[in-house]
């Protein structure tokens, strides 16, 4: 379980700090959830019931610097494979994006980058739903990879670019 003042990834939603666990009346039951407070909407707050594992299930703790650095070594020898059904495609990174899986959202982001890559040489861009869960994986995987090497996006992307040509 998670206690109070844990730095957590939930789901989508990126970095959060679990600020509390409330108590809340619901249909007559008292009923426990965990309060967090994303570290990049200081305006949003998420209730996860502790009692629910399919919700709370979705909260995981931060990987450490050695995570991180362990899957940009990764991503030069990753094999990728594109899908070429649209639906299919769409529901395969759909899956991917929930899963929250770091490896599995790399391989998709490197997918539709040499597939953009394709594209802009046929002179042609890339699907917009395609655009779109490009962004949404860069995204997550950004998102708590700023906060473990506490750096900006420029910053992340020197990183990850000095890491890859030095090896």
């Amino acid at each position: 379980m998670f206690r109070i003042n844990d730095v957590v990834v939930y789901g989508s939603q990126g970095v959060c700090d679990i600020v509390g666990i409330n108590e809340q009346k619901v249909n007559g039951a008292i009923r426990n959830y965990y309060v967090l407070k994303p570290k990049n909407d200081k305006g949003a707050t998420f209730y996860v019931p502790t009692w629910n594992e399919k919700a709370w299930g979705k909260m995981r703790k931060v990987m450490t610097k050695e995570d991180v650095n362990a899957l940009i070594d990764s991503m030069p020898g990753k094999k990728t494979t594109w899908i070429a059904n649209e639906n299919e495609r769409k529901e395969a990174y759909r899956k991917t994006l929930a899963s929250g899986d770091q490896a599995a959202i790399i391989s998709m982001v490197q997918a539709l980058f040499l597939h953009k890559k394709q594209r802009e040489a046929e002179g042609k861009r890339l699907h917009m739903s395609d655009e779109y869960f490009m962004k949404d994986a860069e995204q997550i995987l950004y998102n708590e990879w700023q906060y473990v090497l506490n750096v900006d996006k420029a910053g992340l992307m020197a990183y990850i670019f000095d890491r890859i040509e030095g090896k």
